[in-house]
């Protein structure tokens, strides 16, 4: 068992390491910090409780001081050559792999996953760096055929501005990496709010990054981060921002893009997921095992990929859930720095009230228990947020069903056609992530059809979460319609522009139209 003492040096080495300790400052611009003057924001640990450590939250003028230097420093950013910028954000992921360790253990720390899925979470910002490499020589436009002689017409790509990026708790760097990387390469500046509940993550990777800005006299400014929950409504009213990148609830998701919208703005949002997985009678229930159990405890059912629904071909439901019930017996729980433990805790007491009133609803409604849920006591890890992974039998139209509740709570049902399972699955007010176990072909094809699913990932044989970089991420309904990552979503922090050109000595109108003076 690991002493209290033990858990403090190892906790204090990886903070040292990321040279986070007394926190002063709320807001950055890349190598300047501001010494902020806003109410303390403290970072308390689900793994146990513990304070980690504070920051002061930026006040409005600590914004518009920040602004100004972002905007300022886009001007001068997006005239270096995409290549070069690129290479910049090579050496980005190089210190990246160079504190993938402490960083990784931060996040698990500070937000409670398992530590071998907070070094995945670094891990993908080194992937997302890697990819926006190449990207920087890719940034491509189409040529055109004119209908007008010795005419030439194309597109380009420039430059947006000022990207917003509001993050998330659950994914509390990797999906900054995500916006950040692509935004950079594409000519953009970047101002972060992330998570006022993993501050500390946030203020690790400026930290991480300023020996490559100072090393490439990059602008001050291309790299801006401001803390405190105010924060958000200023980037999202600032007329000076022509994108913001949210991710969160649907409920806050519906504000931030009529705001945005309000005043002209183009929003990426990530909202929320009900994601399913199908498991046909031609599953092979060996790999269903593995690809619902982590889908569903996972994080501890913190991702919006999240499974959250196991619909279930009649013929297999019983030895299914006889597989399911096993599995979930064998669980280990606790503190997610022992890589020998599968789930962590929540992120904190509300969510834990979350998780418990849905269990509630869900008896209220009719669902009956197949692995009882609760609070997990952890011995020497007495932080209170630590919760067992339920199951609960459910009709996919019960209310709670239908609402996306961050926790493991995993809600099984039987179907038996394939045509009522893809129903099944695309009856809910999401549409983020979805998954059909099946050897069939036909069941396969039908679900990536039209016909099919009506999520923005539709998978073949595994999960509902895991998303690689390399493809564009996001989804459809509720869960917002944004994409970010990979494939062409780094269209989205570019303008386009139409251009003709004319080569010739007459000029000749477009449609044949004469006009003689």
């Amino acid at each position: 068992m690991e002493t209290a003492v033990q858990k403090s040096a190892e906790v204090a080495k990886f903070l040292k390491e990321l040279n986070i300790k007394d926190i002063n400052y709320g807001a950055s611009t890349g190598l300047q910090h501001f010494e902020t003057k806003g109410a303390r924001l403290d970072s308390y640990s689900p793994v146990d409780g513990s304070l980690i450590g504070s920051v002061n939250c930026a006040t409005e003028g600590d914004y518009q001081a920040v602004m100004k230097t972002a905007t300022e420093a886009f001007k001068v950013w997006r005239n270096i050559p995409a290549p070069k910028r690129g290479e910049i954000v090579r050496q980005m992921g190089e210190q990246f792999r160079k504190y993938k360790e402490p960083l990784g253990q931060l996040v698990s720390y500070e937000m409670g996953k398992s530590l071998q899925e907070g070094l995945g979470e670094v891990q993908e910002i080194i992937d997302i760096c890697d990819f926006a490499v190449g990207l920087s020589r890719q940034l491509y436009g189409l040529t055109m055929h004119s209908e007008r002689p010795q005419h030439r017409m194309y597109e380009q790509w420039h430059a947006l501005g000022v990207v917003g990026i509001i993050s998330a708790f659950n994914f509390p760097v990797a999906v900054w990496s995500w916006n950040s990387m692509i935004a950079w390469v594409c000519g953009d500046v970047c101002i972060w709010k992330p998570s006022s509940k993993t501050p500390l993550c946030g203020v690790a990777c400026q930290n991480i990054i300023a020996e490559v800005l100072r090393n490439n006299n990059v602008p001050e400014g291309v790299s801006c981060l401001v803390t405190g929950n105010a924060m958000g409504d200023l980037i999202n009213n600032d007329h000076r921002i022509p994108l913001v990148s949210f991710t969160g609830s649907t409920r806050i998701g519906r504000k931030v893009s009529s705001v945005v919208a309000g005043r002209f703005g183009k929003t990426i949002l990530e909202l929320g997921g009900n994601n399913a997985i199908i498991v046909s009678e031609h599953a092979d229930l060996n790999m269903v095992l593995v690809g619902a159990v982590f889908g569903a405890v996972g994080t501890a059912g913190q991702r919006c990929t999240s499974t959250r629904r196991l619909i279930v071909h009649e013929s297999v439901y019983d030895k299914t859930l006889d597989v399911l019930k096993k599995a979930y017996a064998q669980l280990s729980i606790g503190n997610p720095l022992d890589k020998n433990n599968h789930v962590g805790p929540l992120i904190d007491k509300g969510a834990v009230n979350d998780y418990l009133n849905a269990i509630e609803q869900a008896k209220a409604q009719g669902g009956k228990m197949i692995v009882e849920g609760g609070v997990q006591q952890v011995k020497g890890y007495e932080g209170g947020c630590y919760v067992k992974p339920c199951i609960i039998e459910a009709q996919n139209a019960y209310a709670i069903v239908q609402q996306e509740t961050f926790a493991p709570i995993l809600y099984v049902m039987k179907y038996k056609t394939i045509e009522e399972a893809i129903d099944m699955q695309n009856n809910v007010p999401q549409g983020l992530s979805s998954s059909i176990f099946t050897n069939s072909m036909r069941e396969m094809e039908l679900f990536l059809s039209v016909n099919g699913s009506d999520c923005g990932i539709a998978n073949v044989n595994i999960g509902t979460s895991g998303a690689e970089i390399g493809g564009a991420f996001g989804g459809e309904k509720e869960t917002g319609g944004g994409r970010e990552s990979g494939s062409d979503a780094w269209k989205a922090y570019m303008r386009r522009q139409t251009n003709t050109i004319n080569y010739g000595s007459q000029l000749p109108l477009a449609q044949g139209i004469k006009f003689d003076i």
